[in-house]
């Protein structure tokens, strides 16, 4: 089982897990009190969660309506503002076999766009089972969330797959209800600069999306966000693990070259270290994380044998200015709709080539995500925000890729070019207990029978791998 580390006792280590020979780390800083610094005000954000209900034939024709397979969802409705969708139910190990889709009314010009689906099979991005993150009865089964920009109006659909002759359909899950999240506004100008604003032209055509609004609406927001004038304990110890790579309350971890990268890191045994050049990274506090979503500790593995890479699936449907918005959104539905401790990968990767901190804990260090279920320990995670398995991927994201990975598993002495050996913890593509020999660079369908991360980001990878080696010095 993974430790349990308190910001105190992190800072009290420039490592904080136990270390091979071959592990190479950035030289750390001197613990020191953490003091008060003055922060910007960021509006909080909110999320409606809105039950679902049987829909009448005449909104869902030409469906089995046997018990317990009738068609869930919402007419159209108006709605409080929303930018992010997705479909939750109560029981995280049962899969939704069917489709959902969802349809949505621009705020800026009151235009509803068409039917858009949902990816279902969401419960591959998640903690490993009898972790704690797994255990605490929080966790929901959960799509993958859809961004659909700024939208008041929303119409949902949830249809069982159509029950061959030889059995019947299966049902739907129990306790569907439809997640609206407002990522809150955008921290104040100039503390997330993009590495490149001009937007690519492989966006996909995403529709947006919107839901009724019942009785039963549950809101959930952050009208108790203390993020106003001082970082709290919680806003210090996300930056604090980052110490040694950029002051405290820093917006981004600088970029630096091959030889600074070098000269600020050691070998433990001795040797210089195969590692790339240090990439620029958006901190949490760039993103304008809200440090009192997640759970207060953080958690750890024992070291980085293998990044796997995958795609959001939230649709292609942003500006790079909006990632901010978008990575805001999916925490909180990772969070407070999914029951995650945190945001569920390692790192996110913008479609301009921009690298994010993710779960929190320290960028150089070996967090402990919810990104490749049977095959967290060990590794990180690495998200591609959008949806690839039609449109390739920008040169810059493929670049971006071979820059993180050439420095985060450079400082664990693993070869990007090379496999290793993970355990599994269980997946629908390798038992629990089992011995995975899988490329250090993998994507997630190479742990998990997935689409994930897309077969035109997939086929990128091989070209991600050289770029890493090759940054490496290798």
């Amino acid at each position: 089982m993974p430790k349990i580390y308190s910001m105190r006792a992190f800072l009290a280590s420039a490592i904080g897990v136990a270390c091979t020979a071959a592990l190479v780390l950035p030289t750390a800083a001197n613990a020191a009190p953490i003091p008060a610094v003055p922060m910007s005000t960021a509006p909080p954000g909110s999320t409606q969660s809105l039950p679902l209900a049987p829909l009448p034939p005449h909104e869902a024709p030409g469906t089995d309506r046997a018990a317990g397979t009738a068609p869930q969802g919402r007419s159209e409705h108006d709605a409080k503002p929303f930018s992010l969708v997705g479909v939750v139910w109560d029981d995280a190990e049962a899969e939704l076999h069917g489709t959902v889709q969802v349809r949505t009314r621009a705020t800026a010009t009151g235009n509803w766009t068409g039917w858009q689906y949902l990816e279902t099979h969401n419960h591959e991005h998640a903690a490993d089972s009898d972790t704690a993150e797994r255990e605490t009865g929080k966790v929901r089964g959960s799509t993958a969330p859809l961004w659909v920009g700024d939208s008041d109006g929303v119409e949902v659909r949830v249809s069982p797959e159509r029950a061959p002759a030889v059995r019947a359909a299966a049902p739907l899950p129990s306790g569907l209800r439809l997640e609206l999240v407002d990522p809150g506004d955008d921290p104040p100008a100039g503390t997330t600069a993009t590495a490149n604003e001009a937007d690519t032209a492989d966006d996909d055509a995403a529709d947006n999306n919107a839901d009724d609004t019942a009785a039963q609406t549950a809101t959930y927001d952050d009208a108790d966000d203390p993020r106003t004038t001082v970082m709290t304990a919680e806003d210090a110890a996300a930056s604090a693990v980052n110490a040694d790579l950029a002051p405290l309350g820093a917006t981004e971890v600088p970029a630096l070259s091959k030889a600074e990268t070098e000269e600020q890191t050691f070998v433990l045994g001795g040797g210089k270290p195969r590692i790339g050049p240090r990439p620029r990274i958006v901190t949490r506090k760039g993103w304008g994380a809200n440090e009192q979503l997640r759970e207060r500790n953080f958690v750890y593995t024992h070291r980085v044998k293998a990044a796997f890479v995958h795609h959001s699936a939230t649709g292609n449907n942003y500006s790079c200015s909006q990632a901010d918005s978008v990575l805001r959104s999916i925490y909180r539905y990772h969070v407070r709709s999914s029951g995650w401790r945190d945001f569920g990968y390692n790192f996110a990767v913008d479609k301009c080539g921009n690298i994010y901190e993710g779960r929190a804990g320290g960028v150089a260090k070996p967090v402990l995500g919810a990104h490749t279920l049977g095959f967290n320990t060990n590794s990180t995670g690495i998200a591609v925000l959008g949806s690839y398995s039609h449109v390739t991927p920008p040169t810059a994201v493929v670049n971006a890729v071979a820059r993180l990975a050439a420095w985060k598993l450079g400082l664990y002495g693993a070869n990007p070019r090379a496999t290793t050996t993970l355990r599994s913890g269980g997946g629908n593509r390798y038992k629990k207990g089992t011995f995975a020999k899988l490329k250090v660079i993998s994507g997630h369908r190479d742990g998990y029978a997935t689409e994930c991360p897309g077969g035109r980001l997939y086929s990128k990878l091989d070209e991600a791998r050289d770029a890493s080696a090759r940054l490496q010095g290798r």
